[in-house]
């Protein structure tokens, strides 16, 4: 078995077909079809079957494409770290992350980094653990840096706490609700929330039940910040936001806080990793300058 021939199976498996991993890999179809067939003659099984929809997994196939990525994407590591150790600054930074860490580290970490990492690609996944647990696992994602799971991470990864957090409330500037100083003076709006911050759904129905007041009517849901800002920004709809958006420019321009007495909890912030491989130095730098500006 062949390290060329894991990496060509994980790529036409990645991309869906053999016409895209070709052209992801920079290499001819029929060397693609050659390498896998290689393989699945050495493990005396189909990996692929081929449908309208392009290269699909077999059952098997499915099981070991999951170790087999594991394999590429662990490789890809060990070769960047090596070359970042040796001076050469080169390779990619996968992190994940949830709404919080976009708008209250992102913005001082993201200048930092590429003044110390220029050719170093950095990739940010929108988004909270649950969803990042397989890559997290298969090493497709270096770390998670977010909104803390209600439950522990999964065997093998491993969270570090890193500070409390709490949510704040947020209008279009000029809001009909600007002046509200309680939470019950909103008992009339209407909503947007967004999954990427938990449920911010469940947590607003709690929330308005913890003051003795009807379901709040949520009239928008999106699965990404952007959708909310934006919604938000242009229409009368309210929204449950991390509280640094309070101080996220962009934000600033659009919109304004409710200033509300009561305290809006929000899920504590961590990083989820896995404790049993280093990060590569590029990667380890990103995390740490994201540390830096957490609090």
């Amino acid at each position: 078995m062949k390290l060329n021939q894991l990496r060509d199976m994980v790529a036409i498996a990645d991309k869906g077909s053999l016409r895209a991993a070709a052209r992801f890999l920079g290499l001819a179809q029929p060397a693609l079809t050659r390498s896998v067939r290689a393989l699945e003659h050495e493990l005396g099984t189909t990996l692929f079957e081929r449908d309208a929809r392009g290269m699909v997994l077999t059952p098997r196939g499915q099981l070991f494409y999951q170790r087999a990525k594991a394999v590429v994407n662990e490789l890809r590591r060990a070769r960047e770290e090596i070359e970042q150790t040796s001076g050469d600054m080169h390779g990619t930074v996968v992190a994940g992350l949830s709404i919080m860490p976009h708008v209250g580290m992102l913005p001082q970490a993201l200048p930092a980094f590429r003044r110390q990492f220029p050719n170093v690609t950095l990739k940010v996944i929108e988004g909270l653990y649950p969803a990042m647990e397989a890559g997290l696992r298969d090493g497709s994602i270096d770390f998670y840096v977010g909104a803390s799971p209600r439950v522990p991470p999964a065997p093998g990864l491993l969270e570090e706490r890193w500070f409390d957090n709490t949510r704040t409330i947020v209008g279009r500037k000029g809001h009909p609700l600007a002046r509200a100083t309680s939470i019950r003076d909103l008992a009339s709006a209407d909503w947007a929330t967004t999954s990427v911050d938990y449920n911010a759904t469940e947590d607003l129905e709690a929330l308005f039940t913890r003051y003795g007041m009807g379901a709040p009517r949520v009239m928008l849901q999106a699965d990404s910040a952007m959708s909310v800002m934006v919604a938000v920004a242009y229409g009368d709809l309210l929204a449950i936001l991390p509280v640094q958006w309070n101080e996220f420019p962009l934000a600033q321009e659009m919109l304004q806080v409710i200033p509300i007495e009561e305290v809006l909890p929000a899920p504590a912030i961590g990083c989820i990793r896995r404790p049993d491989l280093p990060l590569t130095p590029a990667a380890e730098a990103f995390c740490d300058l994201l540390r830096r500006h957490s609090g």
